[in-house]
């Protein structure tokens, strides 16, 4: 019996190789007789960059860069297996764990980090970049970003602006002329999962200001920047991202790196499952085990067990869904390849509880399952 585990991770309690380790572990338990294949997953959030270097046999980069906040911080980058593409996860430069509560505030929040990973993995010799973008502590429209490649914005009396969102109203030029060459030459994908416009109502600023420390007048400073900024953009480098579906992602950066970059915006787990080679390993499985730290009605936007049971119910082979949590709407899986959902928790007990003995729950979860499923198979 063949069966691939290909979870997320469950943040803030274990890595997506975590918790495929932990499913392992109670599979053997279950039997013997069962061949696991092990494709831990991520969507372009967090452990992006440690899913795709497991699944590709590659390796981690480490390199200090500009936090969100101005400082150095000590960041990394993954380089997969074909020793040619980068994969980046923004937030390791430029995400919202990065900044302490009490000074998150993201007027004056960067993504000039991110930008130096990109340029470091492009000096590096690498030919492709992927670039997660979930996560982030930044409003910025990804202008920091664009700052560490090399391009310049000026105000109306040609002063070099600064740093974060803060300065996106002012903008009046963008200068181009000394954006590293390099880029030109390297195929840029975005693994992105939602599809935020720029601006207004349903734009980084009014959706996803607030979690990073936006007011409500913080909040409309910052809408109105972005419009600036799309405007200015729009009529000098010719590339319309405002209602540019996805654009709004990691404050902006989304567009960002489409006009800046000529980056290509797509689903997060369509790119994993391609560089995972995914499909080609559950056409041949008999069982599919996925999962994430909860799933509910969200999951079916192009989260993981959404896009793994998509495989799946290609070659018609079954897929169980073992979730942290389980939450209204999250049935609707059914309809979508999902033969069964479980949750790991297994009594009554608190959230910290759940998150401090995530491994035992997955693999006590994982050898109950198995044990009824490999038994009913063999009655057959």
């Amino acid at each position: 019996m063949k069966i691939v585990i290909a979870p997320d991770s469950y943040k803030g309690a274990l890595s997506s190789r975590e918790i495929a380790n932990a499913i392992e572990a109670g599979g053997k338990k279950a039997s013997g007789c069962i061949d696991i294949i092990k494709v831990p997953m991520a969507d372009g959030g967090e452990g992006t960059v440690e899913a795709m270097v497991e699944a590709t046999g590659g390796s981690l980069v480490y390199v200090d860069v500009t936090g969100p906040l101005g400082d150095k911080i000590h960041s990394y980058y993954g380089i997969l297996g074909d020793g040619e593409t980068a994969v980046i996860e923004m937030a390791a430069a430029s995400g919202l764990p990065l900044v302490p509560m009490e000074k998150r505030n993201p007027l004056y929040t960067t993504t000039y980090g991110t930008g130096e990973l990109i340029r470091h993995a492009i000096e590096n010799g690498c030919k492709k970049l992927i670039i997660g973008i979930g996560g982030s502590a930044t409003n910025d429209g990804g202008m920091g970003m664009a700052q560490a490649l090399g391009i310049r914005f000026l105000d109306k009396y040609g002063n070099v602006l600064g740093f974060g969102g803060k300065v996106l109203e002012e903008i009046q030029e963008i200068d181009m002329s000394n954006r590293i060459p390099f880029i030109k030459n390297t195929e840029i994908l975005v693994a992105c999962d939602v599809t935020n416009p720029l601006c207004g109502p349903r734009g980084a600023s009014y959706v996803f200001g607030p979690q990073k420390g936006a007011t409500p007048q913080i909040v409309e400073q910052l809408d109105k920047g972005l419009e600036n900024f799309s405007s200015v953009i729009f009529e000098q480098l010719n590339v319309a991202i405002k209602d540019l579906p996805g654009a709004g992602a990691a404050g902006g950066l989304g567009g960002g790196l489409v006009a800046f970059l000529g980056a290509a915006l797509e689903s997060g787990i369509q790119i994993m499952i391609r560089a995972s080679r995914l499909e080609e390993k559950i056409k041949e499985a008999d069982l599919v085990i996925t999962g994430e730290g909860k799933t509910d009605e969200q999951t079916l936007f192009g989260k993981v067990p959404f896009g793994v049971a998509q495989i799946a119910k290609k070659y018609d082979v079954p897929v169980i869904c073992l979730s942290g949590a389980l939450s209204d709407g999250s049935e609707k899986l059914y309809d979508h390849g999902v033969t069964a959902l479980f949750s790991v928790v297994n009594r009554d007990m608190s959230l910290a509880e759940a998150m401090n003995n995530t491994y035992e729950l997955v693999k006590s979860a994982s050898e109950n399952i198995l044990r009824l499923y490999v038994k009913s198979s063999n009655s057959f």
